[in-house]
């Protein structure tokens, strides 16, 4: 990739991100909750499209709360994919809120902090979720805790689906993948791990062949009696299924980003 191409597109991901900002600081004051979550959305697309990703879905998201969103975890950038598939507060590590304008960009979009070596704080998050699950919200968490290669699953951790429980809400298992749309095998470039720094994986985005961000949806599922522990890993066997093509009930389609 020419090397203007890549300046070309790292201007535009910084002006939609400076645009996102702006609309935080000066429009949401004024918005409801609705036309919140639906800027968001359509920001988010925006910023894919930006980062020369394309976005497929395969099933249905929740058409509304309130229910969790659990996925698996690869790359900065599932959060954007989650968000222009379908609007949720995401549950994220309390460093993401200090990072230079990435933390005011998440917090304008309602994202939830948690201090994941206190378990005081866990509790705390937990029952803050409840609350939120339970006024009708779509929260989203990743209950591998921390970012893979995409290439197999880690354990999943289980105290963030205590707010499910007590809720007693559905949740939605998403796969989510990354793919080079020239030879239609896993891409890397996104990848968010081990000594990878935030810089290096966007400029590995920025100079990759194009990439295809896929969002599986699967069927959501109630609690029926499990506990948290046997839930996560039906939740994480349901997300491997997913990723593997297990067939769905709905069609596969294409979200275009909104320009």
């Amino acid at each position: 990739m020419s090397g203007l191409v890549v300046v070309f597109k790292l201007v535009r991901v910084l002006w939609r991100a400076l645009a996102g900002y702006f609309t935080i600081v000066f429009v949401f004051p004024r918005l409801a909750p609705a036309a919140r979550e639906a800027r968001v959305q359509a920001w988010a697309r925006d910023m894919l499209q930006a980062l020369g990703l394309t976005l497929q879905v395969r099933g249905e998201p929740v058409v509304g709360g309130p229910a969790l969103i659990v996925a698996n975890h690869i790359s900065w950038l599932d959060i954007l994919a989650l968000h222009a598939g379908r609007y949720c507060r995401f549950v994220s590590k309390a460093d993401v809120h200090h990072w230079p304008l990435i933390g005011r960009l998440a917090t304008g979009a309602g994202t939830l902090y948690i201090e994941r070596e206190s378990r005081r704080d866990a509790l705390r998050v937990v029952h803050h979720m409840a609350d939120s699950l339970r006024a009708g919200q779509v929260l989203a968490v990743f209950p591998e805790g921390t970012t893979s290669d995409g290439v197999s699953l880690l354990p999943f951790h289980a105290n963030l689906l205590q707010a499910a429980i007590a809720a007693d809400v559905p949740v939605q298992p998403v796969a989510l993948g990354f793919i080079d749309r020239a030879t239609g095998q896993r891409s890397l470039a996104p990848c968010y791990i081990g000594d990878d720094t935030l810089v290096g994986s966007v400029w590995r985005t920025l100079t990759s062949a194009p990439i295809t961000v896929t969002l599986h949806y699967g069927a959501p599922q109630t609690c029926d009696g499990r506990d948290r522990r046997a839930w996560a890993a039906d939740l994480r066997s349901a997300i491997d299924a997913l990723r593997a093509g297990a067939p769905t009930r709905q069609p596969e389609r294409q979200l275009e980003p909104v320009i």
